[in-house]
């Protein structure tokens, strides 16, 4: 996240009023699902605040955001919405969570076999940049967002509960791996902003600045509870704050925003 100084208040408030409309594409974390603890059953709760984030900055904001959506889900369903002439000033991507994720039945079942991500860090890499082009060549400022964190054993005993443990843990060997292999697709996502030029979220950092991250996680380890969409929440109101306004004052409009 940068940092810059020096920045008046009037080219704030400038700077706001450029971006007018929003879409956010991502998957259940920012569609709000949350895991209930009285019937253990998935259900939208979205506490991340939208309606507020519109309302400070007047700006319009619709979530096309999907439980399940992979960057590939995602890529198709905004060339449907460029391709049916809606256009935004800025989009908000949130994916790859559900593509770093296996198919943990199949691993229980096959354990020595090779199993690959749903969708492998290469192509989740390539179709990033093909987003990213498409909506800069459309005149739309991209930005991505970073994966908060998972709580591993949380997440292993939740998706691998019903499964066979031990054949998962002979193909895992590790339940930290599960983290390790999620971060590596957030640093893929930081990477590609830096390259890309374009800006970035981090949702991440949000989270780990919190001793106990995991307590901002529901039981299942990987879905934000309430508390972590607040934490989301106060991330974006950092981005708006400090980024989206001050890469706009006193700087090209078109470059600061990764457009050129």
């Amino acid at each position: 996240m940068l940092a810059l100084m020096g920045i008046i208040d009037n080219k704030r408030d400038h700077a706001m009023d450029i971006i007018k409309n929003i879409e956010v594409f991502g998957d259940s974390i920012f569609k709000g699902v949350q895991l209930n603890p009285a019937n253990n059953r998935y259900h939208v709760d979205n506490q991340i605040g939208i309606d507020d984030i519109s309302e400070k900055y007047d700006v319009s904001i619709d979530n096309f955001s999907k439980f399940g959506n992979t960057i590939g889900k995602g890529y198709e369903a905004i060339q449907k919405r460029l391709g049916s002439g809606k256009f935004c000033d800025m989009m908000i991507m949130d994916f790859g969570g559900n593509d770093c994720d296996f198919d943990w039945k199949a691993v229980a079942e096959a354990p020595d076999a090779e199993h690959q991500p749903h969708t492998p860090l290469d192509v989740f890499t390539e179709t990033y940049y093909k987003i990213i082009g498409l909506l800069k060549d459309n005149g739309i400022v991209p930005v991505l967002t970073t994966l908060p964190p998972l709580a591993p054993q949380k997440f292993f005993d939740w998706f691998c509960g019903g499964l066979n443990k031990v054949n998962v843990m002979k193909w895992l060997v590790d339940v930290d791996a599960i983290y390790r292999f999620q971060e590596n697709y957030s640093r893929t996502v930081e990477k590609i902003a830096r390259t890309a030029n374009v800006p970035l979220v981090d949702l991440r950092g949000a989270f780990l600045r919190n001793l106990h991250a995991d307590r901002l996680l529901c039981e299942d380890g990987i879905h934000p509870n309430t508390e972590g969409q607040k934490t989301i929440t106060a991330a974006f109101m950092e981005f708006a704050e400090n980024v989206m306004a001050t890469r706009l004052a006193g700087l090209e409009y078109g470059n600061s925003l990764g457009l050129g």
